[in-house]
């Protein structure tokens, strides 16, 4: 079976499609194909089609993500139509394809607390399950009981909070290439007024410290042990540096955004001057947190 049979079968492919509409930042060349499955079933079918055959790559939200200006060949699946939430008693059940700002507001919405740190993260849940997403002092790991998964092969598996190997930013289908498809957050009740109250105030903060009013990646390097990445970029002088559209964000050091017509290749040349000026003023290798994949443009 081929991918142009998939598309006669009713699931939705495209070709050539400027990755740029979907990335958070507004930058990366095209997929050779697209495809957005309606549901395990369809996403089966893409996974097994492609298996050894063409490349395949899984986005999320796209918003922890830089896509070089050449794009990406063979198959790139888009999972945001496959965005169930469902709530059983203390348990929240989300697909990958979900947002983990909606996962974390409908626990909030049932008296349920434990991801009140995501109320602002821009992921989906895949895409939090993958990078051990976090944010003011929580991580997806706390939350998870386990993770229902896709192999490449087509097999399904289910992994247990231990057997995912969380850590800083990672997570064992980074080491496998297994494709999320669920989630299910063990939580605990509390007072929904409170829980709400909580997700507000870190929001709050969140628009206060970082510059939401521009497209951008997120935080784009991991945190040294014992160092923050912001202070260091201000006393190498680097604040506000600009390559091309994208500028190292006035606000909040540690973003990268997009003032206008920026291409991932400045990203990437700003990244890399970054990495450079800290390596040589602190001795200290600053690794990305963001993923960057795709082609160089030719």
């Amino acid at each position: 079976m081929k991918l142009t049979d998939l598309a006669k079968e009713g699931i939705e492919i495209r070709r050539q499609v400027p990755l740029s509409k979907y990335t958070f930042t507004k930058t990366g060349g095209p997929a050779e194909f697209l495809a957005f499955p309606q549901n395990e079933t369809e996403l089966k079918k893409l996974v097994v089609t492609t298996y050894n055959k063409i490349p395949l790559t899984i986005i999320g939200n796209a918003s922890n993500l830089i896509i070089r200006d050449g794009g990406i060949s063979g198959l790139v699946i888009i999972l945001t139509n496959m965005n169930q939430i469902k709530v059983q008693k203390t348990k929240v059940i989300a697909q990958a394809g979900a947002t983990i700002v909606d996962t974390a507001f409908t626990a909030a919405g049932n008296g349920l607390s434990g991801l009140e740190f995501a109320a602002g993260i821009p992921g989906s849940v895949g895409g939090a399950v993958f990078m051990n997403a976090g944010a003011y002092g929580g991580e997806t790991c706390n939350a998870i009981k386990n993770v229902k998964v896709l192999t490449r092969s087509g097999k399904i598996k289910n992994y247990s909070r231990k057997d995912m190997k969380f850590s800083y930013r990672h997570s064992l289908v980074q080491e496998t290439g297994d494709i999320v498809l669920e989630a299910t957050f063990a939580l605990k009740n509390d007072v929904k007024s409170r829980i709400l109250a909580d997700m507000n105030y870190l929001n709050a903060l969140r628009k206060y410290k970082q510059p939401l009013e521009y497209p951008s990646c997120g935080s784009v390097f991991k945190r040294p042990a014992g160092h923050y990445v912001g202070p260091m970029i201000i006393q190498a002088g680097l604040q506000g540096k600009q390559i091309g559209g994208a500028q190292d964000s006035t606000k909040h050091a540690g973003f990268i955004v997009n003032k206008g017509n920026a291409t991932a290749t400045d990203y990437l040349d700003l990244i890399h001057l970054i990495q450079k000026r800290i390596k040589s003023q602190f001795g200290l290798d600053l690794h990305t947190e963001v993923r960057i994949i795709g082609k160089p443009k030719d």
